[in-house]
């Protein structure tokens, strides 16, 4: 898959060679929820199918999904049962250095657990204390807002990077690999009605984060292959050449980028576009959509807001987007007051979970993605976060998200006050597990042979690293 070190990408319909050697972290979550919806294993040979082939006479018949949960009266894995299949398979030489944990959120119990306190390199794994974090400490219901406001120059503009990389350069009626993104060219169309004359320049403020943009245990061909962009407060796509495709190049300057792309939309010279400092915003601003004979430094011409929290969350997990989560990361350290690098997002996380009663004691993380392999994490603690988030109780849904952008950097009542508070605000990781068979980084898995089975049953998030193979889920 390229380079000596390989981060995971999306899969591709087509079958791709696999090291034989797989280090790594290994966790199955057992839920039992309310019809009785439960983990499936090889052993519940379970299918997914279609109905008949549609005739001639009647034209073509929706298909019929086949799974269903199981009855009430399914039996349950217990601890038995799981030793008996799972110690002599974790136990395989071609397994490498394997350890894991199987825990049943409904009692708490660990029905089947293999040195569950070791830290190994979790992969995108690392991703699901990320996303915890984000759902405990943000307002699920809050969007990062990207802003022009006016310079000090004459005809110049500054474009305010508030973190959202799911921002898109492609037209209204196009998407881009992030669902509901904003577009750069509704920004760009509400500066133009705003500002009263020429613009000639474009300013780009990258200040709400700090530090450098690539995180130790990264490398340099990572943005080249598509992995990942130096992270920085504004970003077009994710940093990706293609906003449509997934695994593309990356741009090594996304802030300039961001610029350059406002600018030619604007009429401005792109090769002007420097990064600096926005003026502070006035008092009481105009309205960005009216137009104004003067525009003071400063003021709002136009703003645009990202997706809520919950959605960015889950949809950092189902594509094991490395940017999102790195964003994510720095506004969890922004809301606790602490500095949005990666080092400040990473003890964030940690803080986090702590406050939430997770135990993190042998978590050691460089960034907020999992690409990093200075990154340590115990199965015991990615058990411990999917648990509480599919554990019976409270399934309260998160806020709806408001019609306009409402402000990041508010805790909600942090830390959980209740066990059920605490499930509440987890919820959403489940749906952000990609599907065995279905979508997201397991939609090629689980296709054929002994794992078929798993297919529609198998809900996890993946992580791959040359040497790092590691799954966590229900």
């Amino acid at each position: 898959m390229g380079g000596h070190r390989r981060a995971e990408k999306s899969p591709a319909p087509r079958r791709i060679p696999r090291p034989a050697l797989i280090a790594g972290l290994a966790l199955l979550v057992v839920l039992g929820l309310g019809a009785g919806a439960v983990v499936a294993f090889p052993e519940l040979a379970a299918r997914v199918g279609l109905s008949a082939q549609p005739s001639a006479e009647t034209g073509p018949t929706p298909p019929t999904l086949l799974i269903r949960p199981l009855a009430r009266d399914a039996p349950a894995p217990t601890a038995t049962g799981l030793s008996g299949k799972l110690d002599g398979l974790s136990g395989a030489a071609q397994l490498g250095t394997l350890t894991g944990v199987v825990l049943d959120p409904a009692t708490g119990a660990t029905l089947w657990s293999r040195a569950p306190a070791r830290a190994l390199v979790p992969g995108s794994t690392g991703k699901v204390l990320t996303a915890a974090a984000a759902l405990l400490a943000l307002d699920p219901a809050a969007r990062m807002t990207t802003r022009v406001v006016a310079g000090t120059g004459d005809g110049e503009v500054v474009l305010v990077g508030g973190g959202d990389p799911t921002l898109s350069s492609l037209p209204a009626d196009q998407d881009s690999v992030y669902p509901g993104a904003a577009k750069l060219d509704a920004l760009a169309g509400q500066v133009r009605a705003a500002h009263p004359g020429r613009i000639r320049t474009v300013t780009v403020d990258v200040g709400r984060y700090r530090g450098a943009g690539m995180a130790p245990g990264w490398l340099a061909e990572d943005v080249a292959s598509g992995y990942i962009t130096p992270i920085e407060a504004a970003i077009l796509d994710g940093g990706r050449g293609k906003p449509a495709e997934l695994d593309t190049p990356r741009t090594a300057t996304p802030g300039l980028d961001a610029g350059r792309a406002l600018a030619r939309r604007l009429g401005a010279d792109p090769a002007g576009v420097a990064l600096g400092d926005a003026p502070a915003t006035p008092a009481a601003p105009r309205a960005p959509a009216r137009a104004v004979t003067a525009a003071a430094p400063g003021q709002v011409l136009g703003e645009v807001g990202s997706p809520p929290i919950v959605d960015l969350v889950q949809t950092a997990l189902r594509i094991s987007d490395n940017v999102l989560a790195e964003t994510l990361a720095r506004e969890v350290a922004l809301a606790r007051g602490g500095e949005p690098t990666f080092a400040g997002g990473a003890r964030a996380v940690l803080a986090t979970l702590t406050e939430a009663g997770f135990d993190v004691d042998g978590a050691t993380i460089a960034d907020g993605s999992g690409l990093s392999t200075d990154d340590r994490v115990p199965a015991r603690l990615l058990g411990e976060v999917m648990a509480a988030a599919a554990a019976p109780g409270s399934t309260t849904a998160a806020p709806s998200p408001s019609s306009s952008p409402a402000s990041m950097g508010s805790l909600p009542d942090s830390p959980p006050d209740s066990t059920a508070d605490r499930t509440a605000r987890l919820r959403p990781l489940l749906g952000g597990l990609p599907v065995a068979g279905g979508d997201g980084t397991l939609g090629a898995r689980f296709a054929e042979g002994a794992s078929e089975p798993g297919r529609g049953y198998v809900r996890a998030k993946t992580g791959t690293l040359t040497g790092v193979s590691s799954l966590v889920g229900l």
